[in-house]
């Protein structure tokens, strides 16, 4: 196969494949690394290269699921809150192996958006790395992460996009 008709079939294999079809089995450290690495590669106006991420592996995963069950528990109101998803917001993060915040630094020196499209490609980079490593992964962007702002250190001239969740699948 040439290198076009292997890209080819890398974007049209890439899917979200979401936690509750994760395996338990790890990801090796240095696939996680050219997954992130990847990201740098995607164009970025005026080379501000806006994405920031931060992995969250073992414990620290563990951390953010109950943060962010507390999170939901405390912006929600007794009437809507769902036991249902409170425990989906925990199984997810904890069954995935890696998720990773996905961040955006504006730099004020391109408009909003493209540092938000940069941000973008370069997921969509994590997206096909992952995909040829037959690994499973999906971004989420609940409305909860924008309450992550002290526990990912998050600067007046960010926002925090989303997590992006990464597993193993059978």
């Amino acid at each position: 196969m040439n290198q076009a008709e292997v890209l080819k079939q890398i974007i049209e294999e890439r899917r979200s494949i979401f936690p509750k079809d994760y395996s338990e089995n790890e990801i090796p450290q240095h696939i996680i690394e050219e997954i992130i690495n990847s990201a740098n590669f995607a164009p970025n106006h005026k080379r501000t290269k806006p994405w920031r991420f931060k992995i969250f592996k073992g414990a620290e995963k563990v951390k953010l699921a109950s943060e962010m069950q507390e999170i939901y528990k405390s912006v929600t109101a007794p009437q809507t809150f769902l036991e249902k998803k409170y425990n989906d917001i925990g199984f997810k993060i904890n069954k995935a192996d890696t998720v990773v915040s996905i961040v955006v630094n504006f730099s004020g020196l391109v408009p909003e958006w493209e540092e938000i499209a940069a941000v973008s490609m370069a997921v969509q980079n994590m997206y096909l790395t992952c995909t040829a490593h037959h690994i499973g992964c999906y971004w989420s962007s609940p409305k909860l992460v924008d309450y992550l702002k002290n526990s990912l250190t998050i600067e007046e001239n960010q926002k925090c996009l989303g997590l992006f969740y990464m597993g193993q699948t059978d």
